[in-house]
């Protein structure tokens, strides 16, 4: 442990001392703080904050997320009361980490934190130009914008120069080689303009740290009268130094891969240097994501790093303060400048924007700047409520013409005019307005589909629908309901509503399910004697076009020119089986061949039984395909047949079924096939079995399959499907029988 110590955190702790020291003095600056006031919370927030808080890696000390706040309590209360607020914050902050609630920070959106982060960084900006150019900041953001032009066509002293050498170091550093940037960038740029100020002799103002810093008169005093505001000020502070800590953490376990945040003991560790702190006089602390990252950078293995970080500045600070007494405040606003520009991170905006959040940071971002910090966060966690309440409660709603061949009457009758009324999302209250809009544009008399796709449907949107419907059919027209999912309208009318989200009953998608589960309240019932009508086909297909080819088009059209399927699938007629539900495959995956009794006639078959031999011989041969898989099933009709004897009047049938007789006879004299470790009751599911297995080995007697599977090229694979109970069965020969899918031994 020691050994680590000495050779990754010391070094680390030096790297990251470097960069706090600076960094630390600006931040001061840009809040109105004495100079002091920086140095003192990069000692207690590395030491403290390091020695307790929950995140190894993290560093803490003056952040300047926090300048703006600090600036306007010391204008409000003074330095002294700031002082106690900071006190009071940091109590706060130990009450919500003992409260394990640290992690209820991280629900506020990301794009109000960045949005936040990048309002302070254009506030210093706006502030620290002034003094880059040789002037005071204005009271305000408009103020100094308002300010500005003439600022930067008045008249530039040396401060000026000064500040703006000082920017365009920091901003060509990170392209220079990178041994140079072994030096970090604030460090070079503040000693680069300091020795060539001493050097040149420039008047400027400069650092002024007190005499004899350990005998410094900070303490804190409690503020007079206004409780309320200083209330409001003290949760400000832990608020905001909690979530910027608490982010700074998550942030940190995304560089490293070592020991994770303990997110509650962070808190109260941020609390305890914030109390101590502000007790002698210090800024408020928080993790800081720039020293951070520098120490996780420079190679820190434990908290060593933080700790050391904190001791090397209060050293430097004893010993060597008339050094930091040379620095030009210049040189930290420029400094300042380009740290709040950094604020406004680019990546973080196009990450925002890709998520729809735009909006929410930029109203953060704009009440940061030109209301305030607390203003500006408040609105933009209202603007979060009110898009997550709209996109919760969002309802699509639209009316469409039903017309062309599926307005056709299907029983017969002659063609009329149809509207579809669709409905999306969740139905509530709110939507009440919009979908009564709607559904009065529906001209009167007609036949109208209903259909409602919702996932919530309240009591006033079931009220205004069911009344609508009732108003509609009196007045002549026909309503027909077509609900897809939970059936809310349904039960709504039956008397037993549905009350809860969570209580709606999981239904089977209509793609999925059999066409008779969801066309049954739709189709009328078949009379005897009367023709029947292809309405089934019809509405299918149409279901298809209006829901599912806008979701497949963009596959199909990849596979429009060609197909690489990856299996040849050859499995039963029988309509309960549908290969690419119980394979979860799509288009273009399975090569698919399906007769009675997912039969192979063998490869010196009669020339009218060469329909499966072609195509065997076409998906090895020429797709190239890596798996064969014969599929039987439960309950199958041709089994029973081949047990009992073929019905009569059916020739074709029953010729087909010699092509099973192997089966038959594979079933007598060969060991008995397991499913999930025992035989099947039933004879004919044993000779379902069987005749699987038997399938496979006629397969492997056409030299397609046989040269392919001889080269490794190809796997042939036994499938069983019971339909009650919905399980597939994969054969596994070292278990001599089938065992359910997801069990069985993968393959190589």
């Amino acid at each position: 442990m020691a050994f680590a110590i000495l050779r990754y955190d010391v070094p680390a702790s030096l790297v990251v001392f470097l960069v706090a020291i600076p960094l630390s003095l600006g931040i001061a600056l840009a809040s109105g703080a004495p100079i002091v006031a920086g140095l003192i919370a990069a000692i207690v927030g590395g030491i403290l904050a390091g020695a307790l808080g929950g995140s190894p890696m993290q560093v803490s000390g003056p952040a300047a997320g926090l300048t703006v706040i600090i600036a306007g309590m010391i204008d409000q209360f003074g330095w002294a009361a700031t002082c106690a607020i900071t006190v009071a914050a940091g109590a706060l902050q130990i009450l919500l980490g003992l409260s394990r609630i640290a992690r209820a920070a991280l629900a506020i959106a990301p794009a109000i934190v960045h949005g936040m982060l990048a309002g302070i960084g254009v506030t210093i900006v706006l502030g620290q130009l002034h003094i880059v150019l040789g002037g005071s900041p204005q009271s305000s953001a408009i103020d100094n914008i308002l300010q500005l032009p003439g600022q930067i066509i008045g008249h530039h002293d040396a401060a000026a120069l000064i500040g703006l050498v000082t920017i365009g170091i920091l901003l060509v550093w990170g392209k220079l080689p990178a041994a140079v940037r072994k030096v970090p960038g604030p460090l070079a740029a503040i000693t680069t303009v300091t020795v060539l100020a001493a050097v040149t002799g420039m008047s400027l103002d400069r650092v002024s740290l007190p005499g004899d810093l350990l005998s410094v008169d900070l303490v804190p005093r409690l503020p007079e009268g206004g409780w309320l505001e200083i209330g409001l000020a003290v949760l400000t502070v832990a608020l905001v130094a909690s979530v910027e800590s608490l982010l700074c953490a998550v942030a940190v376990d995304k560089l490293h891969t070592g020991p994770r945040s303990n997110l509650n003991r962070e808190l109260v560790g941020q609390g305890v240097a914030n109390m101590a702190s502000g007790a002698v006089g210090g800024l408020p602390v928080t993790g800081v994501i720039v020293r951070s990252s520098a120490n996780v950078g420079a190679g820190a293995r434990s908290r060593a790093s933080a700790i050391l970080h904190g001791v090397w500045v209060l050293v430097f600070v004893l010993l060597l303060a008339g050094l930091i007494e040379n620095i030009p405040l210049a040189a930290l606003a420029g400094l300042l400048v380009h740290v709040g520009a950094k604020l406004v991170n680019w990546q973080h905006i196009r990450t925002v924007a890709e998520h729809g959040d735009l909006p929410l940071y930029l109203v953060t971002l704009f009440g940061v700047v030109f209301l305030d910090l607390l203003s500006g966060v408040l609105i933009g966690v209202a603007l979060s409520l009110f898009t997550m309440l709209r996109r919760t409660i969002w309802s699509g709603i639209h009316v469409e013409r039903d017309g062309g061949r599926w307005g056709r009457d299907p029983h017969g009758g002659s063609e009329e005019t149809q509207y579809r009324v669709v409905i999306e999302g969740a139905l509530t209250f709110l939507s009440v307005p919009r979908l009564s809009r709607v559904l009065g544009t529906v001209p009167q008399g007609s036949t109208v589909t209903l259909e409602l796709v919702v996932d919530y449907l309240d009591h006033a949107a079931f009220d205004s629908l069911a009344s609508w419907q009732q108003a509609y059919e009196r007045a002549g027209g026909t309503v027909v309901v077509d609900e897809v999912g939970h059936p809310w309208f349904e039960r709504g009318k039956a008397g037993s509503p549905t009350v809860r989200r969570e209580a709606a009953g999981k239904v089977i998608p209509r793609w999925l399910a059999p066409w008779s589960e969801w066309q049954a309240n739709h189709a009328a019932p078949h009379v005897p004697g009367q023709r029947i009508s292809p309405t089934a086909t019809f509405r299918g297909t149409s279901e298809f076009q209006r829901r599912t080819a806008p979701l497949m088009q963009p596959t199909l059209s990849r596979l429009a020119d060609g197909q690489q399927p990856h299996t040849l699938f050859i499995t039963c007629v029988d309509a309960r089986i549908v290969p690419n539900v119980i394979t979860t495959s799509g288009p273009g995956d399975l090569f698919t061949v399906r007769n009675v009794g997912n039969l192979v006639p063998s490869a010196d078959g009669a020339v009218e039984d060469s329909s499966v031999g072609a195509a065997v011989e076409y998906a090895v041969g020429v797709l190239k395909v890596r798996e064969v898989v014969v599929c039987g099933h439960s309950s199958c009709g041709a089994m029973n047949a081949l047990l009992d004897t073929a019905p009569e009047g059916m020739p074709h049938f029953g010729s087909w079924l010699r092509h099973a007789e192997a089966s038959r006879r594979r079933m007598r004299a060969a060991p008995a096939v397991t499913l999930a470790g025992r035989e099947p009751a039933a004879g004919a599911e044993r000779l379902a079995l069987h005749n699987v297995l038997q399938q496979l080995e006629q397969l492997r007697q056409h030299p397609v399959v046989a040269a392919a599977e001889a080269r490794g090229d190809l796997h042939l694979t036994g499938m069983y499907f019971d339909v009650g109970a919905a399980q597939v069965y994969l054969f596994e020969p070292e278990a001599g029988g089938f065992v359910a899918a997801g069990t069985h031994a993968e393959m190589p």
